[in-house]
């Protein structure tokens, strides 16, 4: 079995190879490792092989993980369903928030942000397939929330991420892709500073890269098949 950083090596190979495939530089797509129930030793080992910017869903196991790897020059983006109660330790712990869908959080996030730290990184998640088992607004409230987070200066908003319903093949999530790129350059006519678009998986984040991709979030083709536990995101990475 290939070791983390040869795992690594190799994705990074293939987000080149499909990035000259579309004629896009290299360094526009960035890998996010979703770490969720990896152990911190193997967030140590794809850090030392390069890697830098790592999503976690579950607060408490990522704030454990932050703190066991707090000399570490990492970036943490939380990427998980958001719960009132968990505001706080996202706010004071993460640099980017991939999954903000509501009004109610985007005000506690920002209320929580310590005066510090930089501006709290947002992206609203969209359900673009109106997925019934996934979280996010509907493309039609998009500019509504957007519209809220750009008032609190303790947060920047930064774009948009999904994560579309489960196909039978990855080439069917294809024309969701599609559908958030317009959705994503409407919102960065309206915002100078929106620069990122998150979506594409370990199994079809080629085709979120064709559509315009800037973030990729990838945990079993980096660290392996993961542990049994419960997955309130539907996003297997």
């Amino acid at each position: 079995m290939n070791s983390i950083a040869e795992r690594i090596k190799e994705v990074r190979n293939e987000i080149a190879r499909i990035c000259n495939q579309h004629e896009r530089e290299q360094n526009s797509v960035k890998l996010i490792a979703v770490s969720k129930t990896k152990p911190s030793t193997d967030i140590a080992s794809a850090y030392h092989a390069g890697q830098r910017d790592f999503g976690e869903n579950y607060v408490q196991e990522a704030i454990a993980k932050i703190m066991q790897l707090s000399e570490y020059d990492i970036t943490w983006h939380f990427i998980g369903p958001i719960q009132s109660n968990k505001t706080r330790d996202i706010a004071e712990h993460f640099a980017w928030v991939h999954s903000v869908d509501r009004a109610k959080i985007a005000r506690r996030l920002a209320e929580q942000r310590p005066t510090n730290m930089p501006p709290l990184n947002v992206l609203i998640q969209v359900n673009i397939d109106d997925d019934q088992a996934k979280a996010g607004v509907s493309p039609e409230d998009v500019a509504e929330l957007a519209a809220v987070i750009s008032e609190f200066p303790q947060l920047q908003l930064r774009g948009l991420m999904t994560i579309p319903a489960v196909q039978a093949e990855p080439s069917d999530s294809a024309s969701s892709f599609l559908a958030m790129q317009r959705l994503f350059l409407e919102l960065q006519s309206q915002y100078k500073q929106v620069d990122t678009l998150s979506m594409g998986m370990s199994a079809d984040w080629p085709y979120a890269v064709a559509a315009g991709a800037t973030m990729i979030r990838i945990g079993t083709a980096l660290f392996g098949a993961r542990a049994n536990t419960p997955n309130n995101t539907g996003d297997p990475a």
